[in-house]
Order: structure tokens, then C-alpha cells, then sequence
């Protein structure tokens, strides 16, 4: 099968032409980072009019690069959840639109959905398998037996991973994103020069926290003020990047121990984060399970990822009606069941 992938649930305009849910023919991202660099964060408002100006191009150029034309598609994925909702409406509008007018199926795909499985576009993963998102928005453990069937083990109940990273990379002066700058600074830094606290990490369950970390951080620079670059700069995001990978092992660690878990996958923007990669890889080595993490292109939001779950769902008959509509927030537990707009959901 021949799919067309989109993506704008938050501030990448992406598109993608995957084949048998595996090989990734051609992947376009259009990045709107220069956009709100100047507000210090993604504007909503200004995202959705920034999709608006470039879903076409980009669904063009993902053509374009594939060498076909949209008669060549069997059926598109498209976000439909969670994210922001003007966002994810324009691409879930493009894809409903194509998909009408060229009558092809679509389906709405989670977003995390997408996450999950970006390691199969590169050699898939046997279930059952326990997974580690992080990103921006969402710090989260599942146990995933298969497709469509999610159990949540913990999440964040404040900021994630990602947005701490973003947060305290303002607090200490650089721009956005900074978080891959201290990435960058931490690996010339020294982990033990400030110790800061590690949230939840023995409060029994499999949630994270991170706010009270980002507290902690602007408390420091506030009584102890640096300039970046400097190696006191290098030390202070060394010592906050170590806190981060530390408390995000010790839950995956807890959680393999919990489930019995021998393969891990790792995935979301923060899984680019060479400390994490790092601190995982050897996680895994040191408890012999297989671990899987994308490469760093296959990260951050992307179409091709929403193609393996997509072909899944569309070669099972799961295709979405044109009345569906988007959905900003959108629980993965809820996939553990048929889904109310289709018959016929494999759960076993």
C-alpha cells in the first residue's frame, strides 16, 4: 500500500509518501522554529496560519520527491490527536479533502501512535515491548502488546521532558529551542557540580515530574547568575541534563523490572538528546534487554511515522468517516478498544 502521511499537530508542516507501512519513499518537514523563536515558545494562532501557507507545498513536494501523483495513492494518514486544534485541523482538513475527492480512505492516526512505532521504519519491533515517549508535550511509559492496544504505566504530572528542557534553556538565556544547546553544553560540563533534585523518584509509582526540577534551576541561576558560553554554563546544564536522564532511567528502569519487559523503545523529540541515548543505551546493556530508538530524523514530528500505524489500520479495514473531526487532547488508553467510527477493530 501506498500512503500519503500528514503531520501539523503542532508547529512542523510535514508530509510523506510511505510504502507497505515501512519504506519511506520521500519525507518533507517545513519547520516554523524561525517563526516563534521571537516569542520564546509556539504561538498557536500563528502555527495554524503557518500550516495554512504550507500544507499544499509541502503535500506537493512529498509527491514531487516520490515521483508519483496523487493517483498513485491507495490511502492517506493524517493526525488527528492530540496537539493544537487549529493546527491539527489544517491537515486533517487536507487529508479529508484529498481523500474525498480522490476516493481513497484516510484515518485518523494518534499522534504518539506515530512515535511508537518510528523505530519500524527502520527494523521492526516484536511485541509486546515497553516504550519511553518523550517530547515537548508528553512524558510517557506504555506497555504496547500491539497495534491499537496501549496500556499507560506512568506520565508527567506537570511539565515534560521536553518542555523543562525548552523552559530552563530560557531561564538560562538562550533562544528557542534551546534544549539540543544544552545538550550541546552538557557534554563539556560536569554532571556533579550542582546537585539538583530528582522528582518522584522514589515515590513507588511510574509518573514523572519535572516542574519542581525547572524551579530548582531558576533558583540557582537567580543566586548564582552565568553567562553562556562559560564553564560554569557548562556545568549547570551538564548538572540539569543529568538530573533529567537520571529520574527518566530509573522509571524505565523500574517499570522493565515491573513488567518483565526485554525489548524498550524510545522514542519522541527528546530521544534525539544524546545524554538520554546514551544513559538508555547502557541501561539496556547492563539489564540485556533490546533497546530501540530512530534515528534523530525520525524523532521529532514527522509524517512518515504516522504511515506504519496508518497502513495497519487501513490494510485491517479501519478507515475514518469523512464526519470525524479533530481532537486536542486524546487518551491512548482509549485505543484499547474498537474505536466508535469503525467496525471490525482487531483487538486480538
Amino acid at each position: 500500500m501506498l500512503l500519503l502521511a500528514i503531520e501539523t499537530s503542532c508547529d512542523e508542516t510535514a508530509a510523506a509518501v510511505v510504502q507497505d507501512g515501512r519504506k519511506i519513499i520521500s519525507s518533507v518537514i517545513s519547520s516554523q522554529i524561525a517563526i516563534h523563536a521571537a516569542y520564546g515558545g509556539v504561538v498557536p494562532e500563528i502555527a495554524s496560519r503557518a500550516h495554512l501557507q504550507s500544507v499544499a507545498p509541502v503535500i506537493n513536494q512529498a509527491l514531487q520527491e516520490a515521483g508519483i501523483g496523487m493517483d498513485a495513492l491507495e490511502g492517506i494518514a493524517v493526525t488527528r490527536g492530540p496537539g493544537l486544534s487549529g493546527a491539527l485541523l489544517v491537515g486533517f482538513s487536507a487529508a479529508k479533502a484529498i481523500s474525498f475527492a480522490r476516493k481513497i480512505p484516510f484515518v485518523g492516526v494518534h499522534h504518539i501512535e506515530g512515535h511508537l512505532f518510528a523505530p519500524f521504519l527502520e527494523q521492526p519491533v516484536a511485541f509486546p515491548f515497553l516504550a519511553l515517549v518523550v517530547s515537548g508535550g508528553h512524558t510517557h511509559l506504555y506497555h504496547v502488546e500491539g497495534f491499537g492496544r496501549y496500556t499507560t504505566l506512568g506520565r508527567t504530572i506537570d511539565d515534560a521532558a521536553g518542555e523543562a528542557y525548552d523552559k530552563c534553556a530560557k531561564i538560562m538565556g538562550m533562544p528557542y529551542p534551546g534544549g539540543h544547546i544544552i545538550d550541546r553544553m552538557a557534554q563539556n560540563g560536569n554532571p556533579d557540580a550542582i546537585r539538583f533534585p530528582r522528582p518522584l523518584l522514589r515515590d513507588g509509582s511510574l509518573n514523572f515530574s519535572f516542574s519542581g526540577l525547572k524551579t530548582a534551576v531558576m533558583q540557582h541561576v537567580m543566586k548564582n547568575p552565568v553567562s553562556i558560553p562559560s564553564q560554569a554554563g557548562d556545568d549547570l546544564c551538564a548538572s540539569f541534563q543529568d538530573a533529567v536522564c537520571h529520574v527518566l532511567a530509573s522509571k524505565t528502569e523500574a517499570a522493565i523490572m515491573q513488567t518483565g519487559a526485554t525489548r524498550l523503545v524510545v522514542a519522541g523529540g527528546v530521544a534525539c538528546n544524546s545524554g538520554l541515548r546514551l544513559r538508555m543505551s547502557k541501561l539496556c546493556m547492563q539489564l540485556g534487554v533490546e533497546l530501540s530508538i530512530p534515528n534523530p530524523d525520525l524523532c521529532g514530528d514527522n509524517a512518515a511515522m504516522l504511515a506504519v500505524p496508518g497502513d495497519y489500520y487501513l490494510s485491517h479495514g479501519i478507515v475514518s468517516p469523512q464526519s470525524l473531526d479533530v481532537t486536542a487532547t486524546w487518551d491512548m488508553d482509549s485505543l484499547t478498544a474498537p474505536r466508535p467510527e469503525v467496525r471490525g477493530f482487531p483487538i486480538r
